[in-house]
């Protein structure tokens, strides 16, 4: 593969440019704008950031099927070696970009949102997207911890962005906190492994950890080396231990910041984790799968945070009352299933994650969406407050019901193969086991999705007069229906997706 430099790289590197270019217009246009009225204030800001998203968007795509192709061998290393361009940073920056349009999508109507400015949230918006394609592509120990630092930053902000509300400071400061440990953690391992391995390359690190020298005097300290880095990627990717903020931050966050925190942060941290391990601690054996490099048993590490987390964060759930905080656990369930796939050790494996967290996108960000227009309604949260809502409103109660039979992996909803993706993956890998803990874990949390489907559906007076019928925004109904689709007609393009998937999964291989 080659290794091309800074001027050589920028022709792969236009939909971050776009987005850069995006978010100092939109910075200049809030100063300008600064004396408007409101409501050209919001357009002045809203509009560039959109159109600057879509375009990004289209190039992203147009790189993606026209300079990738099917063939692996265009995969090359960017900016010295600093970064990776291959279909699964390809696939990935798609879906980061996509995610963002959707959300600055959910703040225009958000009730949460209609007293505050939207400029600096639009911009910080912007800010996390280039980084979060930068933590998916980087194969850089350096590289990994700036990029990482740079969405933790602008996630610290925007989840404190309402000033005045005391959950959200509280959310914020909390978030800080647990960052600023997991990230300072992980920084100390990276050195540990630089000063192991004597390189910040990953390719150069597996190299070195292949070599006998090293196995025979790395054992104890790389194991070190790999509970230290595990803290900055469970942080990101909300898994076991390093779940704790997670329910309390999604709580007291601005409901649209917390949907885009349940996918573009959490997916990133699993692109973290499949380049740190696959390229820097695994060597392919060209039939497909994977072998571990080093003297620790890192699958193993991997195998027991993926069965606490899924069943921890299913158990959890069960018990609450507040649907964000609900969610939140959900949300650290799902990603012991994404993590399965790269407990796998093969192609198969980082296939089934790449198709899980496009399906996760849809079906969670819809679920999050509906929870925002509920609040526009009553201003509440709690699961209570859902109690008649089918009255009120029978199509967004039966979009809610897609969406949670999609989340609980029931067929024929696209979410009941992407949890087959994951569990295949794991069977085939000789890990029925696994597989099976998944199964049981799945059913678990049908337990709390179904009780919010029962208390909209089923609870409330049925001779008592209905509440008012609940608004639904055009905007929002237009989102709704786009999330939906896919989750209904997944079976149909699930060949689609695999063959996209099937490119996709190829990380870059400089060796």
């Amino acid at each position: 593969m080659d290794r091309l430099d800074a001027v050589s790289s920028l022709k792969y590197f236009v939909p971050e440019l776009v987005l850069v270019l995006t978010l100092i217009g939109v910075l200049l246009c809030d100063l300008i704008s600064k004396n408007r009225a409101p409501m050209e204030r919001r357009l002045l800001i809203v509009l560039p950031s959109l159109f600057g998203l879509l375009v990004a968007l289209f190039f992203s795509v147009s790189i993606y099927f026209s300079a990738s192709g099917p063939d692996p061998s265009d995969a090359q290393a960017l900016f010295s070696n600093m970064v990776a361009f291959d279909g699964f940073g390809s696939l990935l920056r798609i879906l980061f970009i996509f995610t963002a349009i959707i959300i600055l999508l959910f703040t225009i109507e958000s009730r949460e949102l209609r007293s505050v400015h939207h400029g600096e949230l639009l911009v910080l918006l912007l800010t996390v997207t280039v980084a979060l394609i930068w933590m998916a592509n980087s194969i850089n120990l350096l590289m990994i911890y700036l990029a990482l630092e740079t969405v933790s930053v602008a996630s610290y902000i925007m989840v404190g962005y309402l000033k005045t509300d005391r959950l959200s400071n509280e959310a914020s400061l909390k978030y800080i906190l647990f960052g600023a440990v997991s990230t300072g953690t992980m920084l100390f391992g990276l050195s540990l492994l630089y000063g192991l391995t004597g390189s910040l390359d990953l390719y150069e690190i597996r190299a070195a950890l292949m070599s006998e020298q090293v196995v025979a005097s790395s054992g104890p300290a790389l194991m070190v080396i790999i509970v230290l880095v595990l803290a900055g990627i469970g942080f990101k990717t909300a898994t076991v231990p390093f779940h704790f903020w997670c329910p309390d931050v999604y709580t007291g966050a601005p409901t649209p910041v917390t949907a885009f925190l349940s996918v573009g942060p959490k997916v990133a941290g699993f692109a973290v984790l499949v380049r740190f391990f696959y390229g820097g601690m695994a060597s392919s054996t060209g039939e497909q799968t994977w072998t571990m490099v080093g003297s620790v048993d890192w699958q193993t590490i991997l195998m027991g945070i993926s069965i606490i987390t899924m069943t921890l964060g299913n158990i959890a759930a069960l018990l609450q009352t507040n649907l964000k905080r609900l969610f939140a656990y959900s949300s650290i369930a799902h990603a012991g299933y994404i993590m399965m796939g790269a407990v796998a050790l093969s192609d198969r494996g980082i296939k089934a994650m790449l198709a899980y967290v496009v399906v996760y996108l849809f079906m969670n960000l819809g679920a999050f969406l509906v929870i925002i227009v509920v609040h526009n309604n009553t201003g509440s949260f709690d699961i209570k407050d859902y109690a008649g809502i089918w009255r009120r409103s029978p199509m967004l109660t039966i979009v809610m019901g897609i969406f949670l039979f999609s989340l609980m992996g029931i067929p024929p909803f696209a979410g009941f193969l992407a949890k087959w993706y994951v569990f295949a993956a794991v069977i085939q890998a000789g890990l029925v086991w696994l597989a099976v803990i998944g199964v049981l874990n799945s059913a678990i949390g049908a337990f709390y999705y179904v009780k919010i489907l029962k208390t909209m559906f089923m609870e409330g007076s049925d001779t008592a007069e209905p509440s008012s019928k609940l608004e639904l925004h055009p905007l929002y109904a237009v989102l709704l229906f786009v999330l939906v689709v896919p989750n209904i007609v997944g079976l149909l393009l699930w060949g689609y997706l695999d063959r996209v998937t099937e490119y996709s999964h190829k990380l870059l291989d400089v060796m």
